[in-house]
């Protein structure tokens, strides 16, 4: 039984001019073992283990070198004395052009690992330092206010949960809190509404739809500071004696032979009065997203609906809001978020505490001047937890709606 396979078939050898038979059994050489490959690939565990560390790198390099490259481009920048248009052209070369430089840098190096490491840290390249950043500017941020919020003043000594019982038992926070339930409420609601409405209206526009839906659109370019500064001018009330009252408001009224009101000062309507501003600038927003999704209705539907006999408002309520629905409560939830964190237009207005307008958001800006860094902090916290079951609810419903696709 040897290692090599035997044949017992004839074989024909030849000699000089004669052909001779051989029968016997003849061994066939064993084909040799293969031979281990030196330049086979590290175990996979290693190649992890490398993988893993490049990945590290990667993400970690580009922001590091970042920081340093603008801590030493601008600090010779911080001199008051440094030419303006010399502090712009550095700012654009170093925020453009090095961010570019330094990326393609990075590229250009992941191009010269090892064929297996490249597209496993490649996006890691590009992704991980957005990543690094949010971490450093959003995740230490949110712990490092937890911490504060159990301290004193200053943030620093341990007062356990005394923070968070002022929030909950000082009237001007109570009020606050209500008030900020009735902008969650009102603001998306009405907004929402409004901006459905203008939507389904524009597009029944043959003529002009672009410029009537700039038109709403325009007060999304104001900022909220600008915002209130104008409609701080619309409610404004002089009493007499102490100058004219240049209010729109008051002067339709004056106009009118009526005597001119304290808007702002009239609860609980001046909390209404400041909920109008936010609406008027959300309005558009809303208009053109709930548009843009009223557009992607096929025509066969509502054709086929209205040859079946449906009114206008059987197309509207039955069709075209159930098909923009996870648009429209897209639009709801930007809008409930942007109304949980108000805070520039009740602080421009200003007086909040006497005319009971406080909000959440406005008074943590409020401690937080006044240097209580504590009770500042518990408010930020409570406000970032009413915030997270919002988002929960919203990734449960997109995970929900690309299930069904």
């Amino acid at each position: 039984m040897g290692g090599g396979r035997r044949s017992a078939a004839p074989r024909i050898r030849t000699e000089g001019s004669e052909h001779v038979v051989t029968t016997a059994l003849e061994t066939e050489p064993e084909a040799p073992e293969p031979v281990p490959d030196e330049d086979e690939p590290a175990p996979r565990a290693v190649r992890a283990v490398a993988l893993a560390v490049l990945r590290l790198l990667g993400a970690l390099v580009v922001p590091i070198a970042a920081f340093f490259g603008l801590w030493l481009t601008f600090d010779w920048m911080r001199d008051a004395d440094v030419n303006r248009f010399v502090l712009v052209a550095v700012a654009i070369a170093v925020g453009v052009g090095g961010v570019f430089l330094l990326y393609w840098a990075m590229n250009r190096t992941v191009d010269h690992l090892p064929e297996r490491f490249r597209e496993g840290v490649r996006p890691y390249v590009f992704v991980g330092p957005a990543l690094v950043i949010l971490g450093v500017f959003l995740v230490y941020p949110v712990i490092n206010t937890i911490v504060v919020s159990f301290g004193d003043s200053q943030g620093e000594g341990f007062v356990g949960l005394e923070n968070y019982e002022f929030v909950f038992t000082d009237e001007s926070m109570l009020r606050a809190i209500r008030n900020t339930f009735g902008w969650v409420v009102v603001v998306p609601a009405v907004a929402t509404s409004i901006g459905l409405a203008f939507a389904t209206l524009a597009d029944r526009l043959r003529r002009g739809e672009a410029v009537a839906k700039s038109l709403i659109f325009l007060p999304m370019a104001i900022s909220f500071v600008g915002a209130a500064v104008t409609w701080r001018l619309i409610y404004s009330f002089r009493p007499e004696g102490f100058g004219t009252n240049i209010g729109l408001l008051n002067g339709i009224k004056m106009g009118l032979g009526m005597t001119p009101t304290p808007w702002l000062q009239e609860r609980p309507w001046n909390n209404l009065l400041l909920m109008v501003i936010m609406i008027w600038m959300q309005t558009g927003f809303a208009m053109v997203v709930l548009s843009a999704a009223i557009k992607s209705i096929p025509d066969e539907i509502i054709e086929a609906a209205r040859i079946d006999g449906a009114s206008e408002m059987q197309v509207f309520w039955r069709i075209t809001v159930p098909s923009i629905a996870p648009t429209i409560a897209v639009v709801v939830t930007y809008m409930v978020i942007n109304a949980m964190k108000v805070f520039d237009i009740v602080f421009v207005i200003g007086s909040p505490e006497t005319n009971q307008t406080e909000v959440i958001a406005e008074r943590m800006i409020y401690w937080f001047i006044r240097n209580h860094d504590g009770r500042s902090g518990a408010i930020a916290v409570i406000l970032f937890v009413l915030v997270i079951p919002i988002m929960i609810w919203n990734i449960r419903r997109f995970r929900e709606q690309e299930a069904t696709r």
